[in-house]
């Protein structure tokens, strides 16, 4: 597998993982900034690191083994490894635009 398919895999699988919602804020993992990193080796072996909204978060297991199903169903993609780190911490700041918006969590002021 050359440089530009792992790459082109690896966005395939990000964009597979906006499937997975967290059940609490209802938002897809990659929006609320909850993958970290998502590689893909040269074997198809896609690594994906995350973390969740909080360290003691009821739907660790659930989101956890929902990232690795939805990279599993990206063609190509032959073993997924997800990790699972708390550093750094996740904090709203890390959502996008879009989902602070969904979530009002706009900002106003100076620093919008």
């Amino acid at each position: 597998m050359s440089d530009e398919e792992v790459e082109t895999l690896a966005a395939e699988v990000r964009e597979s993982l906006r499937m997975v919602i967290d059940p609490e804020l209802g938002e897809n993992v990659v929006d609320l900034g909850l993958i970290y990193q998502v590689l893909v080796e040269h074997d198809g072996t896609a690594q994906i690191e995350m973390t969740t909204t909080t360290r003691a978060c009821p739907a660790t297991g659930y989101l956890k083994d929902a990232v690795q199903s939805a990279a599993w169903i990206v063609p190509g993609i032959h073993s997924v490894e997800v990790r699972l780190t708390y550093e750094p911490l996740w904090t709203p700041k890390m959502m996008n635009a879009d989902a602070r918006h969904r979530l009002g969590l706009v900002e106003t002021g100076r620093n919008a």
